[in-house]
């Protein structure tokens, strides 16, 4: 006999009209879990400082190790599950991020500390672009609150791994990680559930696919990669910027203001807290206003105050910290729709590309102004991305894609 949560999972075969909710939600927390494990690594970044006695050069090569296994294989998965779908992929990946908290917990050299992360990576890169492909799957044409959906998710996830470190890891030390991947054997279990529900609905995606050329945008193959390069440069504007955040304001806080390791996890979570709510709204927004509005707004919007954080007081820099995750966060969901807009058939591809290229740039973001830090200071990597944002003006180069929906 089912239980209710397969029934759920199980349903008749659906409309492509109709958004599955359950299907959603689900893969939003999964989301959830599989981010908030991998948030707990920056998050105790400070401990495994003081314990292996770390310069920051080597806290950016762990970020690196961990975000080029998360990023390198992420769109060579998209591009084979776009042709030959995988729906219990989700489940084992989650394997391989299990795996590497149980060692990262036990970890006794700086070279098992990069092994524990890449098998953490490894399974982030499995799982991003199936996972988006469920998304759009069950979004019945949805598919800006869909991707919000899913990645307000993520997003909530990094937030709670720096609270789950200030009160789990840090009282008890690094052998308490090992109590978070709990986490991955509820994902393991829950992806699997999902996986039926694939499985038994690729159907929906062959009836997808039958009207791809319908929807593709009216532009030139040229027009088409060069604005994917656009998008691309706007990842690196966002990724960089946000890697110099969830690595090193703690750090920067820290070294400023002289507060502890512990308040300073506080306010890292305050800030990835306020990139959740922008996530969540940032995809409705792109479906009611155009996505490419979104952008204008998300990265250029945020310049003024990344522009001030590095010279406010303690109250101010977390005023302006929560400003810019809110304003910050709501880019993505409308990149990756707007770029799937443009190669329509492609998700996995183009999910697996974007997703790739933010976790590469954060681990290559991470790694370079790790070392910048150790040959100026924290403030003065904190000053200089403060102007990335300003790399946002180039939104007004891309074709407005919705426009031309509309009139073909």
């Amino acid at each position: 006999m089912k239980t209710t949560s397969e029934i759920s999972l199980e349903a008749e075969p659906i409309s492509v009209q109709k958004t599955v909710f359950p299907i959603l939600f689900t893969i939003s927390f999964t989301h959830l879990l599989n981010d908030m494990m991998q948030s707990v690594i920056p998050a105790v970044y400070p401990l495994l400082k003081d314990q292996f006695k770390l310069s920051f050069t080597e806290i950016g090569l762990i970020t690196l190790t961990f975000q080029l296994t998360a990023s390198l294989l992420q769109p060579f998965v998209g591009f084979y599950t776009d042709k030959k779908p995988l729906p219990f992929s989700l489940a084992i990946g989650m394997s391989f991020t299990l795996a590497g908290l149980l060692l990262l917990s036990v970890a006794g050299s700086f070279s098992v500390l990069l092994v524990s992360v890449a098998l953490v990576g490894m399974g982030s890169s499995v799982f991003h672009p199936e996972s988006s492909r469920v998304a759009q799957l069950a979004s019945g044409g949805k598919k800006g609150l869909a991707q919000s959906i899913f990645q307000v998710g993520g997003n909530a996830g990094s937030a709670l791994g720096p609270l789950l470190a200030a009160l789990i890891v840090m009282p008890y030390g690094m052998r308490s990680v090992s109590w978070i991947s709990v986490a991955a054997l509820l994902g393991i279990f829950l992806l699997w559930q999902i996986g039926k529900w694939y499985a038994n609905h690729l159907h929906l995606k062959k009836s997808k696919v039958a009207s791809h050329h319908e929807g593709r945008p009216n532009l030139s193959k040229g027009k088409i990669i060069a604005a994917i390069g656009i998008l691309l440069l706007l990842i690196f504007s966002k990724y960089f910027y946000m890697a110099n955040m969830t690595s090193y304001f703690t750090f920067f806080l820290i070294d400023k203001f002289h507060i502890t390791p512990q308040q300073s996890q506080l306010y890292l979570f305050a800030f990835l807290a306020a990139v959740a709510v922008g996530t969540i709204l940032g995809g409705p927004l792109g479906d009611r206003f155009g996505r490419k509005v979104i952008i204008w707004f998300s990265i250029l919007g945020v310049a003024p105050f990344t522009l001030m954080l590095p010279y406010a007081n303690l109250f101010w820099t977390i005023v302006l910290a929560v400003i810019v995750g809110m304003i910050i966060a709501s880019a993505f969901s409308a990149i990756l729709v707007y770029a799937t807009d443009l190669v329509p058939g492609k998700v996995g591809t183009i999910a697996g590309l974007f997703f790739g290229l933010a976790f590469g740039m954060g681990g290559l973001g991470s790694a370079v102004l790790g070392n910048l830090a150790d040959h100026t200071s924290i403030s003065f990597v904190f000053r200089v991305c403060a102007f990335l944002p300003l790399l946002g003006i180039v939104t007004g180069l891309l074709p407005d894609v919705e426009s031309r929906h509309k009139k073909s």
